[in-house]
């Protein structure tokens, strides 16, 4: 590691320090060129998959893009921004888990679809109007009785 101070071509680390839950290394290190000391940090980098559009254009994944059109299914329902994160999470570890270079548009939708089941049923039916194209109430209907849970009888 190259010292950031004297440009010294060769740094001694003095101490290191794991954070397991932020996949972090946390390293302080001194430059025996001009003694003075400074902090690097390691991180693990996992790359996404590349997108597959449906006209065949590839593109990166961009986790910004997928936030907003998340949020925009959700404005203005109950929904807590941490438990958004944590369906974006879970969204880009199942892309990652698929171990694939290359995934359809298409699969990423599908996983927006079954986390916004999950959060909330309103944001669900937005994205599907969006996501599917819908032109007719029926696709509507159709869309509501997916998320409908079933109702429970009265004795």
């Amino acid at each position: 590691m190259r010292c950031p101070f004297c440009g010294h071509a060769d740094t001694q680390v003095v101490d290191t320090r794991s954070n397991p839950g932020a996949n972090l290394i946390r390293r302080r290190r001194r430059c025996p060129g001009c003694d003075k000391r400074f902090t690097t940090y390691e991180r693990v980098e996992l790359r996404m998959p590349r997108l597959v559009k449906k006209d065949g254009s590839r593109t990166d994944f961009d986790r910004e893009k997928l936030t907003a059109s998340m949020k925009l299914a959700l404005r203005k329902r109950p929904v807590a921004t941490d438990a958004v994160e944590g369906a974006i999470d879970r969204i880009e570890e199942k892309l990652r888990a698929m171990g694939e270079r290359e995934v359809p548009t298409s699969k990423v939708g599908d996983l927006v679809m079954r986390e916004l089941a999950r959060l909330d049923k309103i944001a669900y039916i937005r994205f599907a109007s969006v996501y599917r194209s819908f032109e007719t109430p029926d696709d509507f209907r159709e869309a509501v009785q997916e998320v409908k849970a079933p109702r429970r009888r009265r004795r």
